[in-house]
């Protein structure tokens, strides 16, 4: 059996923070275009890292509406509206399968629309 490694799998790149509900039980939300753009899957586990504030947190992401990206539970406190942050998932992945995987990444405007998707292969 060969060695395994930890991989990125996916990244959205400079998404803006729509929101933030400390009264929920926990989560990031996830627009629906964003979350297949990128295939993150809801209730996956994914990192967030704020990009102005340098936090960075693991929680799992759920699907929201259009656009959105809501910080919720105590994750509500990493973050405020209109903060920019990087949303990682990752995977393992046979060393011996590494040099034919890419990871999808998400790179969206300050409207949290999609400018551009790149490597989705998988």
């Amino acid at each position: 059996m060969g060695m395994w490694v930890h991989y990125l799998k996916a990244k959205i790149h400079r998404a803006t923070l729509t929101g933030s509900n400390l009264h929920y039980e926990g989560s990031v939300s996830i627009g629906p275009e964003i979350l297949e753009a990128s295939g993150i899957r809801p209730f996956e586990k994914v990192d967030v890292y704020n990009i102005n504030n340098g936090e960075r947190f693991t929680t799992y992401a759920i699907e929201g509406s259009h656009g959105c990206i809501c910080l919720n539970g105590a994750a509500a406190w990493k973050g405020k509206v209109g903060d920019l942050v990087i949303i990682a998932a990752y995977c393992m992945l046979e060393e011996s399968k590494v040099s034919n995987f890419q990871p999808t990444l998400v790179y969206l405007s300050a409207d949290n629309s999609i400018q551009s998707v790149k490597n989705k292969k998988n």
